[in-house]
């Protein structure tokens, strides 16, 4: 099983009514959710640990991602409110207003022993659950118990205005970073952590400190991946007319661990192995879903009918 640690939340993503005024339409996300929606979709088993809250759009987050074949047993269910985070559209990129006071994903808490850690291949972690001091500390020690067996994925998905104070926040992802065997970050989110370092003089030190592979997503430019063994691979993004990129990079990371699942490649030993080749289209293969979901409104991320991986 693939499982997937996180936020769970409404975004109310910005559209038009009938008189063409602006408008927002809820749509069920959080990245680490959709990242696990993602995988699900693709046909991966997949699980969500999170707290989902039982108020009505806690119940639009369950169906949504039960109809989308997420596995809930791991969730927790509680009567705080739900995450809900407003979007806006500016030059491209998504812009988020959250309010994230009290919620069902900042009050989760870990539940020793109950995650079938021997049976979870990989675990993917990231995003907001990550800037509060109890959501961070409770996912460490997730991921204390998951490495003995588990490959460990981290995408930071920062959000820089609930970031309070910034040089914490940076030592924070750091430490994750650590931790992590495979890290994919937008462009963006690098200018954020890292200012104007270059892309492979990060990849290098991070490779340097045990992790397997680092990808960075830019958009219509492609992504960009460094491996110990497999070097420097650069694929580009589809041709697309985009509705709107929410959603892309998680649909992106989903797709990435998929296809290394399919390939047999997310295990630990495994990733360290695994080849240029191998790599290259795992890479294309998530570019293109990212693409996908990027045509459509809100984070829909494809289904394994779509996009057909053999």
């Amino acid at each position: 099983m693939l499982i997937s640690c996180g936020d769970a939340l409404i975004d109310f993503v910005p559209t038009r009514n009938a008189d063409g005024r602006e408008a927002v339409m809820p749509a069920v996300g959080g990245s680490c959710l959709n990242v696990a929606i993602g995988m699900a979709r693709l046909g991966a088993p997949t699980g969500f640990v999170g707290g989902i809250s039982t108020d009505m759009f806690g119940r639009m987050i369950a169906d949504h991602a039960t109809a989308s074949n997420v596995e809930l047993a791991l969730a927790t269910r509680s009567d705080h409110q739900t995450t809900l985070a407003f979007v806006r559209i500016v030059a491209g990129e998504s812009h988020y207003a959250f309010y994230d006071a009290e919620t069902a994903t900042r009050n989760w808490t870990y539940r020793r022993g109950s995650v079938p850690f021997a049976n979870v291949e990989a675990l993917h972690v990231g995003s907001t659950t990550l800037v509060n001091d109890q959501g961070a500390a409770e996912t460490k020690a997730l991921i204390a118990d998951a490495r003995m067996s588990s490959t460990i994925s981290f995408d930071p998905n920062c959000r820089p205005n609930l970031v309070k104070d910034k040089p914490a926040y940076l030592a924070r992802m750091a430490e994750f970073a650590s931790t992590a065997d495979l890290i994919k970050m937008s462009d963006v989110d690098f200018s954020y952590l890292f200012g104007d370092e270059r892309y492979h003089e990060r990849a290098s030190a991070l490779l340097g400190q045990g992790t397997s592979l680092v990808v960075i997503t830019r958009g219509s430019n492609g992504a960009i991946a460094w491996h110990a063994g497999a070097g420097q691979i650069e694929v580009a993004a589809p041709r697309i007319d985009v509705a709107d990129t929410i959603g892309a990079g998680d649909s992106f990371q989903a797709a990435l661990l998929f296809a290394l699942h399919k390939q047999t490649r997310l295990a630990r030993q495994r990733l360290k192995d695994i080849g240029a080749d191998e790599l290259r289209r795992a890479l294309s293969f998530a570019a293109n879903c990212a693409g996908l979901t990027c045509t459509r409104p809100g984070a829909d991320p494809p289904w394994s009918h779509e996009m057909g991986w053999s």
